[in-house]
């Protein structure tokens, strides 16, 4: 790891996975040594209703524990956040931004108030669709925060969700091979260098 600190912040709707992909995240990149924070912010949440995740990963003890202001990254599993929450609030202007959605980069700018930083784009129901048969965006959405972030080499992080996958869904392997599935395939849309 060659970072100081990464924070990340996650929008998403209650039941979209946006808090469980932020606690596999902070997960994953425990076990590989790295000093993690991973929590939502809780209001009133409800099925559908906007949520909000955070990340804090470092290669050095992280002594702040507060919600993340100013992140490096953001993360929205709904699209249709763009229009009723400001996602870009704080963003860093060499931060970067991933948002679900079969809409190019360009397309999505004018909702991004102004935001000239890096903009990236995955379609997490279409990958999500074809590998596990109904729509999950939190792993494709995770695959591309890793993927964007950097916080991990892939195969690395490919292994550390194997290990988790097959802890979690013993007994249902059809799942585990769904979800390793939908990562490959965004770190494939993607293809970041």
């Amino acid at each position: 790891m060659d970072y100081d600190k990464i924070e990340i912040r996650w929008h998403g709707r209650g039941g979209q996975g946006a808090k469980t992909a932020a606690l596999l995240l902070a997960d994953v990149c425990f076990k590989t040594g790295a000093y993690v924070q991973g929590f939502p912010e809780y209001g009133p949440e409800r099925m559908g209703a906007p949520i909000t995740a955070f990340n804090r990963i470092s290669s050095k003890e992280i002594r702040v524990h507060s919600n993340i202001y100013t992140p490096d990254l953001v993360v929205v599993v709904d699209e249709s956040l763009l229009n009723s929450v400001d996602v870009t609030a704080g963003l860093k202007e060499d931060g970067a931004i991933i948002v679900n959605t079969a809409l190019r980069p360009d397309d999505i700018k004018p909702l991004l108030k102004g935001f000239n930083g890096r903009i990236y784009t995955i379609d997490a129901r279409k990958i999500s669709v074809e590998a596990l048969g109904k729509y999950f965006p939190n792993s494709p959405m995770l695959a591309a925060a890793v993927a964007v972030s950097k916080v991990m080499e892939k195969d690395e992080f490919i292994k550390e969700m194997r290990a988790s996958y097959e802890h979690k869904f013993a007994k249902k392997p059809e799942v585990i091979e769904g979800n390793m599935k939908a990562l490959t395939m965004t770190f494939d849309a993607l293809n970041i260098a």
